[in-house]
C-alpha cells in the first residue's frame, strides 16, 4: 500500500476475528465423530435397558397374582415369631450375623464393603477393555474360576461355624472379641486372601484384582441371602428347606 495515500482500515470493524489455532489433521471436518473406544449407547442399550425394564414388572405382575401375600396378625411383643426373618435384601446380613460379632458383621464389614464399591471407579480407571464384559478372556476366567471358589467355601464356612462356632467352643476360656470378631474377621480375611494370592503370581491387572474381588462379595452375598432365606428354620438353624420343623415354610415368607 502507497504510503502517501490514506490509511485504508485492514477489516471491518463491525467484525469479529479470532485465531483459533492451527494444528496438523486431516483435511476433512471431524463431524460426527466421537471418542475413540466408545460404543453408542442409543438406540441398542436403551432399548435393552427399557426391555429389561418391561421384564422385570411382568414378572412382579406375575407373582403378584399367583403368590397370595395375606396381612398378618398384629404383632405381639409377647409371642415372637419364630423364625423372624429381615426382608430378602436383608437376608444375608441377617446370616452374617450368626457368625460373629454384631458390630464386626453389621456395622464394620457391610461399610467397608460399601466404600470398596465405591472406590473401584477410582481404583480402576484404565481405558482398556471399556465396554467389554470381563474385559477379556482372561477376565472371564478370573470371574469364573473366583464364583466357583465361592460358591464351595461360603457354604463350607457356614456349615463349619455353625457346628463348631467359636463363640461355644471357647465361652469361658477367651475374651469375647477374640471368639466373636477376631477368630471370624480372620476366617474372612483367609477366604479373601487365597485367590488373591493364586492370582498375584500372574502379575494381574488393576481390573482383574478388581474383578476377583467383586466376584467374591458378588457371589458371597447371594449365597447368604440364599442360605438364611432357604435353610434356617426355627430357632434360625439350619434345615432342608423340606424338611423344616413345626410345618414351617421358608416360601410363604414371599
Amino acid at each position: 500500500m502507497d504510503k502517501s495515500s490514506p490509511q485504508q482500515p485492514f477489516a471491518d470493524k463491525t467484525k469479529t476475528y479470532t485465531l483459533v489455532e492451527l494444528v496438523k489433521g486431516p483435511p476433512t471436518l471431524m463431524v460426527d465423530r466421537g471418542p475413540d473406544d466408545t460404543v453408542f449407547a442409543f438406540p441398542v442399550v436403551a432399548l435393552l435397558e427399557l426391555l429389561l425394564a418391561l421384564g422385570v414388572m411382568a414378572a412382579l405382575l406375575a407373582m403378584s397374582l399367583l403368590v397370595n401375600a395375606p396381612l398378618e396378625q398384629i404383632a405381639n411383643p409377647n409371642e415372637t415369631t419364630d423364625p423372624a426373618k429381615a426382608p430378602w435384601y436383608f437376608m444375608g446380613l441377617q446370616e452374617m450375623l450368626e457368625h460373629g460379632h454384631p458390630i464386626l458383621m453389621s456395622v464394620i464389614i457391610p461399610t467397608v464393603l460399601v466404600l470398596f464399591v465405591l472406590a473401584i471407579p477410582y481404583l480402576d480407571h484404565s481405558r482398556d477393555g471399556a465396554g467389554r464384559w470381563f474385559t477379556s478372556a482372561r477376565g472371564k476366567r478370573i470371574s469364573l474360576y473366583t464364583a466357583l471358589y465361592a460358591l464351595l467355601v461360603v457354604p463350607a464356612f457356614i456349615l463349619l461355624d455353625s457346628f463348631f462356632p467359636p463363640r461355644e467352643l471357647l465361652r469361658g476360656l477367651a475374651p469375647e472379641f477374640v471368639s466373636q470378631g477376631l477368630i471370624p474377621l480372620l476366617t474372612l480375611a483367609t477366604f479373601v486372601l487365597l485367590p488373591l494370592g493364586a492370582l498375584w503370581r500372574a502379575k494381574p491387572t488393576a481390573r482383574e484384582v478388581l474383578l476377583l474381588l467383586f466376584t467374591l462379595l458378588l457371589v458371597s452375598a447371594v449365597v447368604l441371602t440364599l442360605v438364611g432365606f432357604l435353610f434356617r428354620g426355627p430357632g434360625f438353624g439350619l434345615y432342608w428347606p423340606w424338611a423344616m420343623p413345626g410345618g414351617y415354610n421358608p416360601f410363604n415368607n414371599l
